[in-house]
């Protein structure tokens, strides 16, 4: 009797808590649905009218949103190949017993600290700038012509920058999955004089697979929502993702009816590749 008093009164006190976080979490997705299905131009406020899915209609057959989708993926997709297989690589290095081992800890792990838009900044002005950047000064250095990244190659400076910002982030849930590897195992490797090779393969990359997983998932949810990089280096033609697509939709060409459209379907495929990373790394977890 005092367990079930003591469950309700549980539930009582946790009530309000859960219905805010509902209000604060579906009041704007059914908002965002219900403009998505209006005609809502924010230049014509007086026209506005109910125009089913013409809006996703029109979204999702202009050419615009399959380059925003591509370029998406491709930021996930090789974002994520740099920061794990980076990561693993500094993990490795940084497990070893160094000098001043823990400042260097540090100084890998500051970048991802940084706030996106301060990380566009940096690489835009400091580092890939053409004319005054480190990069252009080590080309020419090289004897070869600097490069105009975000010209020429404006979804690889995207891609660049994200990883360099992603990196850290890996890399510290790798070293902490890294650390807690047997000591037994170790010695007993030690002890039969295992090659780096076969002991990479055969332990320690074992071992990492569950916390790879997990860096998989996180990152791939946060990296289809990347937007200030794009935004504040001025790519968003060329490298423009869901994002930026929508809103260069609702802010740039104030139709609010099409950029809700757009935002209904990116959380869409947003849920897909959280459902479909969940069930990989439960069935990994299982394993």
């Amino acid at each position: 009797m005092t367990t079930t008093h003591t469950t309700t009164h549980g539930r009582v006190a946790v009530a309000p808590t859960i219905i805010v976080l509902l209000l604060w979490m579906m009041v704007p997705l059914g908002m965002t649905m219900w403009f998505s299905l209006q005609r809502y131009n924010l230049l014509e406020p007086d026209t506005i009218r109910f125009v089913g899915l013409l809006n996703y209609h029109y979204f999702l057959s202009d050419p615009v949103f399959w380059r925003g989708l591509l370029n998406s993926i491709l930021i996930v997709f090789w974002v994520l190949v740099v920061s794990t297989v980076g990561g693993i690589g500094l993990a490795l290095l940084l497990d070893q017993p160094i000098f001043g081992r823990g400042l260097v800890r540090l100084m890998v792990i500051a970048p991802f600290f940084v706030m996106p838009s301060v990380t566009a900044l940096v690489w835009k002005n400091l580092l890939m700038n053409p004319i005054s950047g480190v990069l252009a000064w080590v080309f020419k250095s090289l004897g070869l012509a600097p490069i105009d990244w975000f010209a020429h190659y404006p979804l690889t400076a995207i891609i660049m920058m994200v990883a360099w910002q992603w990196l850290p982030f890996a890399t510290l849930i790798l070293l902490t999955a890294m650390q807690s590897l047997n000591e037994e195992i170790r010695e007993a490797a030690m002890m039969d004089n295992a090659r780096p090779i076969p002991y990479f393969f055969g332990i320690i990359l074992p071992h990492l697979a569950r916390p790879l997983t997990v860096v998989i998932l996180i990152e791939s949810i946060f990296l289809l929502n990347v937007f200030a990089e794009i935004y504040v280096t001025g790519t968003g033609g060329p490298a423009g993702n869901l994002p930026y697509l929508v809103y260069f939709q609702g802010l740039l060409n104030f139709d609010v009816g099409g950029a809700s459209a757009g935002g209904i379907v990116a959380v869409v495929l947003a849920n897909i590749v959280a459902i479909f990373l969940m069930r990989m790394v439960g069935k990994n977890l299982e394993n």
